[in-house]
């Protein structure tokens, strides 16, 4: 029965990878066909007590396929360590699919366009805590479960577990910088791992 479980929800994300793959009424389409790049669905376990949502994918990730495997990737790595979290046993994913050009912030068109992917993989991995990586995923998320807090800047938000309620049942949204804001800022890196610690309990 648990092995039918998983099969089915590996099955459901597989769909949606074949979906984005083929996706060209995309906003990001073809810039990704251009440069020969790949659309990011997410990496990690299928049935994940914690989802980490980033913002889009950069060069390194667009290259592989993987979500978070640059400098990013490797900060997110040292706070998963920090509190004993194996990265296999969560799951890492963005909101928006493809790399946007020159790394820039994601557009509204491209959010919107991404967006629903985001929420089918919410609703098949289940997840009890969603750990947003940057203000956009923050947002995002929080407007969409309909919090009040949607409006508040990730300077007051980070590090402030909020508890939402969605169709599979309870769901906590800790809002957390961005590891790539702390490759230069130290100051942002000891603050992401104190935020962190909070996700220790639901490993």
């Amino acid at each position: 029965m648990v092995q039918n479980k998983e099969k089915n929800r590996t099955e459901q994300l597989k769909a949606i990878r074949a979906e984005l793959l083929a996706a060209k009424d995309s906003p990001l389409y073809h810039y990704r066909q251009t440069n020969h790049y790949y659309p990011v669905i997410g990496e990690g376990d299928h049935e994940a007590t914690i989802m980490f949502v980033g913002e889009a994918p950069g060069k390194n990730e667009a290259l592989t396929a993987k979500p978070f495997c640059g400098s990013a990737g490797r900060i997110l790595d040292e706070l998963l360590a920090s509190i004993n979290i194996d990265r296999r046993t969560v799951y890492v994913t963005n909101i928006v699919k493809d790399r946007p050009p020159d790394n820039r912030d994601p557009a509204p068109e491209e959010i919107a366009y991404y967006a629903p992917y985001l929420d089918r993989q919410i609703a098949i991995i289940q997840p009890k805590v969603i750990a947003t990586l940057g203000r956009f995923a923050a947002r995002y998320l929080l407007e969409h479960f309909n919090s009040p807090a949607w409006s508040e800047t990730i300077g007051q938000l980070h590090g402030r577990p909020i508890a939402i309620t969605a169709d599979f049942g309870p769901l906590t949204i800790l809002p957390l910088f961005h590891p790539a804001a702390a490759i230069y800022n130290q100051k942002l890196k000891a603050t992401l791992l104190a935020d962190f610690y909070q996700l220790a309990e639901y490993k």
